[in-house]
């Protein structure tokens, strides 16, 4: 077990909870007035389209209000991977360029990814897996495959089994209007 000093731990401990409740929480807004943006520039990239009708994640992208909300967590969730000895570089979310590609290969290999449909965001150093899979197997084979990806710390599979029911992800309501006019 890591050992780490009780300030550093509480405070690791904080953005974790924290963590839960904001990253890939934010709601998406019906307002068509604000602007969404990937104001943090997070590695977000589909690797699989074979499902149609899968609810599009909503991914990193953040209303003004929402990043200025952001930036103060986010910079202590990306210190405390130094100040707990478990990382090199001082700030976590400078892994997430170099871990993307690494994801996207090892997903790419995985059998039966093409039938799915399957978008993947990386902040620091986690991978949220998010979309739908044919099969529960398949969402256990791509967590699998993503948690094996060098330097990827924690890997959260919000995956659904087909495309019916509420998703288990904020979902873009602008793609999804798209595609429910395409039906």
């Amino acid at each position: 077990m890591t050992r780490c000093r009780i300030g550093a731990c509480r405070l690791a401990f904080s953005m974790a909870w924290l963590a839960a409740g904001t990253v890939g929480a934010a709601p998406a807004t019906s307002d068509p007035h604000v602007e969404r943006r990937n104001w943090f520039d997070d590695p977000f990239f589909q690797v699989a389209s074979g499902l149609p009708g899968c609810p599009v994640p909503l991914g990193p992208f953040y209303t003004e209000a929402e990043r200025r909300t952001q930036m103060h967590s986010r910079l202590e969730r990306g210190t405390s991977c130094w100040l707990e000895h478990r990382c090199e570089d001082s700030n976590a979310y400078r892994y997430d360029k170099d871990i993307a590609p690494r994801v996207r290969d090892a997903l790419a290999t995985v059998q039966g990814v093409r039938r799915a449909s399957v978008w993947v965001t990386v902040q620091r150093r986690w991978v949220y897996l998010q979309g739908c899979v044919p099969t529960r197997d398949l969402a256990l084979r791509l967590e699998r495959a993503a948690r094996g990806a060098k330097d990827v710390e924690t890997v959260v599979p919000d995956l659904m089994v087909g495309t019916r029911g509420r998703a288990p992800y904020p979902v873009n309501e602008d793609e999804d209007k798209v595609n429910a006019r395409k039906k």
